[in-house]
Protein backbone atom coordinates (compact mmCIF):
# COMPACT_ATOMS: atom_id res chain seq x y z
CA UNK A 1 0.00 0.00 0.00
CA UNK A 2 1.51 3.67 -0.97
CA UNK A 3 -0.30 7.09 -0.12
CA UNK A 4 1.18 10.02 -1.57
CA UNK A 5 1.02 13.74 -0.90
CA UNK A 6 1.70 16.55 -2.44
CA UNK A 7 2.57 19.94 -0.77
CA UNK A 8 3.91 22.76 -2.15
CA UNK A 9 5.62 20.85 -4.75
CA UNK A 10 6.92 18.21 -2.35
CA UNK A 11 5.61 14.52 -2.81
CA UNK A 12 5.71 12.87 0.52
CA UNK A 13 5.41 9.12 0.19
CA UNK A 14 4.50 6.30 2.66
CA UNK A 15 5.94 2.88 2.14
CA UNK A 16 6.78 -0.29 3.28
CA UNK A 17 10.77 -0.32 4.32
CA UNK A 18 11.07 -2.18 1.42
CA UNK A 19 10.06 -0.60 -1.33
CA UNK A 20 12.76 1.78 -1.84
CA UNK A 21 16.25 0.72 -3.21
CA UNK A 22 19.07 2.22 -1.38
CA UNK A 23 22.54 1.65 0.11
CA UNK A 24 21.05 -0.18 2.41
CA UNK A 25 20.11 -3.35 0.80
CA UNK A 26 23.69 -3.75 -1.28
CA UNK A 27 26.43 -6.29 -0.32
CA UNK A 28 27.01 -9.56 0.60
CA UNK A 29 25.72 -8.73 4.30
CA UNK A 30 22.71 -6.31 3.49
CA UNK A 31 24.22 -3.05 3.69
CA UNK A 32 27.66 -3.66 1.32
CA UNK A 33 29.62 -1.50 4.58
CA UNK A 34 32.59 -3.18 6.44
CA UNK A 35 33.80 -1.45 9.25
CA UNK A 36 38.28 -1.06 9.53
CA UNK A 37 39.69 -1.35 13.53
CA UNK A 38 38.45 2.02 15.51
CA UNK A 39 40.70 5.52 15.83
CA UNK A 40 40.74 6.52 19.45
CA UNK A 41 41.56 9.59 20.88
CA UNK A 42 40.20 10.41 24.76
CA UNK A 43 36.64 9.87 24.78
CA UNK A 44 35.83 9.47 21.11
CA UNK A 45 36.40 6.51 18.73
CA UNK A 46 35.60 6.54 15.11
CA UNK A 47 35.46 3.04 13.10
CA UNK A 48 36.27 3.92 9.57
CA UNK A 49 33.54 2.67 6.98
CA UNK A 50 34.45 0.94 3.86
CA UNK A 51 31.79 0.23 0.48
CA UNK A 52 31.51 -2.79 -1.61
CA UNK A 53 30.53 0.11 -4.35
CA UNK A 54 31.15 3.59 -4.96
CA UNK A 55 29.82 6.26 -6.92
CA UNK A 56 30.92 9.20 -9.34
CA UNK A 57 30.15 12.78 -6.91
CA UNK A 58 32.36 15.03 -9.21
CA UNK A 59 29.57 16.75 -10.28
CA UNK A 60 28.05 18.09 -6.55
CA UNK A 61 28.74 21.26 -5.46
CA UNK A 62 29.34 22.25 -1.52
CA UNK A 63 27.83 24.81 0.39
CA UNK A 64 31.05 25.80 1.36
CA UNK A 65 32.41 25.89 -2.11
CA UNK A 66 29.22 27.59 -3.45
CA UNK A 67 29.27 30.58 -0.74
CA UNK A 68 33.31 30.95 -0.82
CA UNK A 69 33.04 31.27 -4.79
CA UNK A 70 30.04 33.61 -4.87
CA UNK A 71 27.97 30.89 -6.88
CA UNK A 72 25.58 30.15 -3.80
CA UNK A 73 23.64 33.31 -2.13
CA UNK A 74 21.82 32.89 0.98
CA UNK A 75 18.85 35.28 2.74
CA UNK A 76 16.60 35.94 4.58
CA UNK A 77 13.19 35.35 3.50
CA UNK A 78 12.61 38.44 3.89
CA UNK A 79 15.18 39.46 1.77
CA UNK A 80 15.01 37.42 -1.10
CA UNK A 81 12.25 39.41 -3.80
CA UNK A 82 14.57 40.35 -6.57
CA UNK A 83 17.36 37.78 -6.16
CA UNK A 84 17.93 36.34 -9.51
CA UNK A 85 20.36 34.75 -10.90
CA UNK A 86 23.42 36.22 -12.83
CA UNK A 87 22.42 34.97 -16.62
CA UNK A 88 19.20 36.55 -16.32
CA UNK A 89 20.41 39.96 -16.14
CA UNK A 90 19.88 40.99 -12.70
CA UNK A 91 22.99 42.28 -10.14
CA UNK A 92 22.11 39.57 -7.70
CA UNK A 93 20.98 42.47 -5.04
CA UNK A 94 18.66 41.31 -2.25
CA UNK A 95 15.51 43.68 -1.78
CA UNK A 96 13.47 43.36 1.72
CA UNK A 97 10.13 43.17 1.43
CA UNK A 98 8.83 41.81 4.48
CA UNK A 99 9.78 40.84 8.38
CA UNK A 100 12.44 37.99 7.88
CA UNK A 101 11.71 34.95 10.06
CA UNK A 102 13.45 33.11 12.10
CA UNK A 103 12.92 29.08 10.48
CA UNK A 104 13.29 30.16 7.07
CA UNK A 105 16.08 31.81 4.48
CA UNK A 106 16.10 31.70 1.08
CA UNK A 107 19.32 30.03 -1.10
CA UNK A 108 19.67 30.61 -4.78
CA UNK A 109 22.48 27.95 -6.26
CA UNK A 110 23.76 30.03 -9.23
CA UNK A 111 26.25 27.22 -9.85
CA UNK A 112 26.39 25.31 -12.79
CA UNK A 113 26.33 21.87 -10.99
CA UNK A 114 24.02 20.76 -8.60
CA UNK A 115 24.55 21.52 -4.91
CA UNK A 116 24.59 19.42 -1.99
CA UNK A 117 23.33 20.45 2.06
CA UNK A 118 23.45 18.61 4.36
CA UNK A 119 21.23 18.68 7.78
CA UNK A 120 23.30 20.13 10.91
CA UNK A 121 26.16 22.18 8.61
CA UNK A 122 25.59 25.66 10.54
CA UNK A 123 24.88 29.15 8.33
CA UNK A 124 26.08 32.07 10.29
CA UNK A 125 24.86 35.76 9.34
CA UNK A 126 21.84 37.26 8.78
CA UNK A 127 19.70 38.15 11.66
CA UNK A 128 20.58 34.69 13.14
CA UNK A 129 23.04 31.79 12.98
CA UNK A 130 20.95 28.80 11.67
CA UNK A 131 21.42 24.88 11.07
CA UNK A 132 19.97 23.16 8.10
CA UNK A 133 17.68 20.50 9.35
CA UNK A 134 17.37 18.24 6.92
CA UNK A 135 19.64 16.81 3.20
CA UNK A 136 18.53 18.04 0.41
CA UNK A 137 19.96 18.58 -3.31
CA UNK A 138 19.20 22.28 -5.51
CA UNK A 139 19.60 22.00 -8.90
CA UNK A 140 22.23 23.82 -11.10
CA UNK A 141 21.42 27.48 -11.60
CA UNK A 142 17.91 27.05 -9.07
CA UNK A 143 15.22 29.63 -8.83
CA UNK A 144 15.30 30.83 -4.90
CA UNK A 145 14.48 28.15 -2.78
CA UNK A 146 13.19 27.64 0.66
CA UNK A 147 15.22 25.73 3.33
CA UNK A 148 14.25 24.20 6.05
CA UNK A 149 16.69 25.81 8.76
CA UNK A 150 16.63 25.91 12.93
CA UNK A 151 17.66 28.73 15.09
CA UNK A 152 21.32 28.36 17.08
CA UNK A 153 21.31 31.84 18.27
CA UNK A 154 18.21 32.97 19.89
CA UNK A 155 19.80 35.79 21.92
CA UNK A 156 20.22 37.60 18.17
CA UNK A 157 17.28 39.27 15.88
CA UNK A 158 19.49 42.28 13.85
CA UNK A 159 21.56 41.85 11.00
CA UNK A 160 25.33 41.69 12.53
CA UNK A 161 27.00 44.92 11.59
CA UNK A 162 23.67 45.83 9.95
CA UNK A 163 25.04 43.64 7.01
CA UNK A 164 22.65 40.49 5.91
CA UNK A 165 25.72 38.60 4.19
CA UNK A 166 25.86 34.70 5.03
CA UNK A 167 28.65 32.37 5.14
CA UNK A 168 29.43 28.88 6.85
CA UNK A 169 32.75 30.04 8.66
CA UNK A 170 33.42 32.95 10.95
CA UNK A 171 36.71 33.38 12.15
CA UNK A 172 39.83 31.05 12.84
CA UNK A 173 37.75 27.79 13.78
CA UNK A 174 36.62 27.01 10.37
CA UNK A 175 32.76 26.17 8.46
CA UNK A 176 31.17 24.19 11.55
CA UNK A 177 29.08 21.37 11.68
CA UNK A 178 26.93 20.96 14.69
CA UNK A 179 27.48 18.29 17.09
CA UNK A 180 25.19 15.67 17.09
CA UNK A 181 23.55 16.22 19.87
CA UNK A 182 22.16 19.55 18.17
CA UNK A 183 22.12 18.09 14.50
CA UNK A 184 20.00 15.37 16.07
CA UNK A 185 17.19 17.68 17.36
CA UNK A 186 17.25 19.54 13.82
CA UNK A 187 16.51 16.36 12.07
CA UNK A 188 14.52 14.04 13.95
CA UNK A 189 12.70 16.45 16.65
CA UNK A 190 12.06 19.20 13.37
CA UNK A 191 11.66 21.08 16.60
CA UNK A 192 12.58 24.22 17.08
CA UNK A 193 12.90 24.64 20.90
CA UNK A 194 14.56 21.07 21.60
CA UNK A 195 16.87 22.70 18.76
CA UNK A 196 17.44 26.03 21.43
CA UNK A 197 17.41 23.91 24.43
CA UNK A 198 20.31 21.32 23.17
CA UNK A 199 21.88 24.67 22.11
CA UNK A 200 21.98 25.85 25.56
CA UNK A 201 22.72 22.30 27.28
CA UNK A 202 26.50 22.33 25.09
CA UNK A 203 27.38 25.72 25.97
CA UNK A 204 26.95 24.91 29.35
CA UNK A 205 28.36 21.94 29.12
CA UNK A 206 31.58 23.41 26.86
CA UNK A 207 31.80 26.39 29.55
CA UNK A 208 32.17 24.06 32.26
CA UNK A 209 34.83 21.84 30.70
CA UNK A 210 37.15 24.67 29.36
CA UNK A 211 37.14 26.34 33.18
CA UNK A 212 37.55 22.58 34.40
CA UNK A 213 40.70 22.49 31.92
CA UNK A 214 42.04 26.01 33.62
CA UNK A 215 39.84 28.40 30.21
CA UNK A 216 37.38 31.09 31.15
CA UNK A 217 33.98 30.41 30.55
CA UNK A 218 33.11 34.15 31.12
CA UNK A 219 32.77 34.23 27.05
CA UNK A 220 31.23 31.28 26.03
CA UNK A 221 28.46 31.84 28.34
CA UNK A 222 27.81 35.34 27.64
CA UNK A 223 27.01 34.59 24.16
CA UNK A 224 24.10 32.69 22.70
CA UNK A 225 25.26 31.77 19.50
CA UNK A 226 26.56 28.25 18.94
CA UNK A 227 29.41 29.11 16.19
CA UNK A 228 30.28 31.93 18.30
CA UNK A 229 31.24 29.76 21.56
CA UNK A 230 33.18 27.37 18.64
CA UNK A 231 35.05 30.05 18.39
CA UNK A 232 36.30 30.57 21.29
CA UNK A 233 39.77 30.03 21.90
CA UNK A 234 39.76 27.94 24.65
CA UNK A 235 36.77 25.82 23.02
CA UNK A 236 38.52 25.14 19.74
CA UNK A 237 42.00 24.18 22.02
CA UNK A 238 39.82 21.62 23.71
CA UNK A 239 38.20 20.44 20.47
CA UNK A 240 41.48 20.28 18.55
CA UNK A 241 42.70 17.93 21.33
CA UNK A 242 40.37 14.89 20.12
CA UNK A 243 40.17 15.98 16.69
CA UNK A 244 43.51 16.59 15.43
CA UNK A 245 44.67 13.00 16.03
CA UNK A 246 41.18 11.51 14.58
CA UNK A 247 41.73 13.66 11.52
CA UNK A 248 45.24 12.81 10.74
CA UNK A 249 45.18 9.26 11.85
CA UNK A 250 41.63 8.87 9.82
CA UNK A 251 43.18 10.96 6.93
CA UNK A 252 45.96 8.74 6.42
CA UNK A 253 43.45 5.65 6.38
CA UNK A 254 41.35 7.51 3.38
CA UNK A 255 44.85 7.82 1.73
CA UNK A 256 45.72 3.93 1.88
CA UNK A 257 42.02 2.61 1.01
CA UNK A 258 41.40 5.12 -1.56
CA UNK A 259 41.31 2.23 -3.82
CA UNK A 260 38.96 0.42 -1.00
CA UNK A 261 36.15 2.82 -1.16
CA UNK A 262 36.81 3.96 2.60
CA UNK A 263 33.45 6.40 2.94
CA UNK A 264 32.17 7.19 6.32
CA UNK A 265 32.07 6.54 10.25
CA UNK A 266 30.58 5.20 13.19
CA UNK A 267 30.92 7.46 16.00
CA UNK A 268 30.90 6.29 19.37
CA UNK A 269 31.31 8.70 22.65
CA UNK A 270 31.88 7.54 26.46
CA UNK A 271 31.44 3.76 24.91
CA UNK A 272 27.99 4.33 23.56
CA UNK A 273 27.34 4.44 19.62
CA UNK A 274 26.22 8.06 18.75
CA UNK A 275 26.17 8.51 14.97
CA UNK A 276 26.82 7.48 11.50
CA UNK A 277 27.92 9.48 8.34
CA UNK A 278 28.33 7.56 5.08
CA UNK A 279 29.02 9.08 1.82
CA UNK A 280 28.31 7.59 -1.89
CA UNK A 281 32.06 8.21 -2.31
CA UNK A 282 35.82 9.08 -1.03
CA UNK A 283 35.74 12.33 -2.69
CA UNK A 284 32.86 13.45 -0.87
CA UNK A 285 34.02 12.22 2.39
CA UNK A 286 36.77 13.88 1.93
CA UNK A 287 35.22 16.92 1.53
CA UNK A 288 33.26 17.33 4.53
CA UNK A 289 35.66 15.31 6.61
CA UNK A 290 37.40 18.28 8.58
CA UNK A 291 34.40 19.66 10.00
CA UNK A 292 32.24 16.25 10.35
CA UNK A 293 35.09 15.05 12.98
CA UNK A 294 35.34 18.43 14.75
CA UNK A 295 31.47 17.94 15.41
CA UNK A 296 32.35 14.52 16.83
CA UNK A 297 35.22 15.92 18.92
CA UNK A 298 32.85 18.33 20.47
CA UNK A 299 30.31 15.88 21.64
CA UNK A 300 33.03 14.15 22.89
CA UNK A 301 34.64 17.55 24.95
CA UNK A 302 31.05 18.04 26.07
CA UNK A 303 29.85 14.57 27.44
CA UNK A 304 32.91 14.28 30.16
CA UNK A 305 32.90 10.71 32.05
CA UNK A 306 34.48 7.88 29.64
CA UNK A 307 32.36 4.62 30.48
CA UNK A 308 33.54 2.25 28.22
CA UNK A 309 34.29 1.02 24.79
CA UNK A 310 32.54 -0.62 21.95
CA UNK A 311 33.67 -3.57 19.72
CA UNK A 312 33.91 -3.69 16.10
CA UNK A 313 31.42 -6.36 16.21
CA UNK A 314 29.14 -4.11 18.18
CA UNK A 315 29.84 -1.10 16.04
CA UNK A 316 28.97 -3.25 12.54
CA UNK A 317 25.76 -4.58 14.21
CA UNK A 318 24.47 -0.76 14.71
CA UNK A 319 25.79 -0.22 10.69
CA UNK A 320 23.82 -3.52 9.44
CA UNK A 321 20.76 -2.71 11.15
CA UNK A 322 19.07 -0.09 8.56
CA UNK A 323 16.02 -1.57 7.78
CA UNK A 324 13.42 -0.23 10.37
CA UNK A 325 9.58 -0.42 11.07
CA UNK A 326 8.55 2.79 9.68
CA UNK A 327 9.81 4.80 6.70
CA UNK A 328 8.61 7.90 4.60
CA UNK A 329 9.92 9.82 2.36
CA UNK A 330 9.47 12.97 0.83
CA UNK A 331 10.57 13.68 -2.66
CA UNK A 332 11.10 16.43 -5.24
CA UNK A 333 10.93 14.86 -8.62
CA UNK A 334 14.02 14.50 -10.76
CA UNK A 335 16.17 16.27 -7.91
CA UNK A 336 16.24 14.03 -4.73
CA UNK A 337 14.49 11.96 -2.51
CA UNK A 338 15.12 11.64 1.57
CA UNK A 339 14.30 8.91 3.40
CA UNK A 340 13.69 8.11 7.00
CA UNK A 341 13.36 5.63 8.40
CA UNK A 342 12.61 4.63 12.52
CA UNK A 343 13.77 1.66 14.15
CA UNK A 344 14.13 0.40 17.72
CA UNK A 345 16.19 2.98 19.02
CA UNK A 346 17.66 4.64 16.31
CA UNK A 347 16.63 6.55 12.83
CA UNK A 348 18.24 6.97 9.70
CA UNK A 349 18.05 9.24 7.26
CA UNK A 350 19.12 8.60 3.59
CA UNK A 351 19.48 11.24 0.68
CA UNK A 352 19.12 9.60 -2.96
CA UNK A 353 19.75 12.10 -6.13
CA UNK A 354 17.41 11.58 -9.20
CA UNK A 355 19.47 13.78 -11.36
CA UNK A 356 20.42 12.50 -14.14
CA UNK A 357 23.07 9.86 -14.93
CA UNK A 358 22.71 9.42 -10.66
CA UNK A 359 20.16 7.66 -9.04
CA UNK A 360 22.59 6.51 -6.27
CA UNK A 361 22.29 7.10 -2.42
CA UNK A 362 24.54 10.39 -1.66
CA UNK A 363 24.66 10.90 2.07
CA UNK A 364 23.14 8.43 4.85
CA UNK A 365 23.41 9.65 8.57
CA UNK A 366 22.26 7.01 10.96
CA UNK A 367 21.57 8.43 14.91
CA UNK A 368 21.00 6.42 18.04
CA UNK A 369 18.20 7.61 20.30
Amino acid sequence: MRIVVVLAGIVLVVLPAFVIPSMMQAGEAGTGYTLLSPIRSGNLTVFPVVAAKSFDTSQFITLDEGIKSGEVVVAEAGQAQGLLRPRHGNSGVIHPIRDAEVNRLVLVNNSKRPLLLLAGEIVTGGKQDRVIGKDRIVPAESDPVDLSVFCVEPGRWVASGGKYEFGTSRGSAGALFAAPVVRSKAMSAQNQQQVWDSVRTSQQAMANTVEVNGGAPAPITSTTSYARVMENKDVQKQVDSVAAPVERNYESTIHQLRDKNAVGVVVVVNGDIVWADIFASTQLLQKYWPKLVRSYATEAVITRAKVGEVSLKDAQKFLDDLQGRHETADTEPGVYRQTEITGDGYKVFELTSLLPKTGFPVHLAKMAE
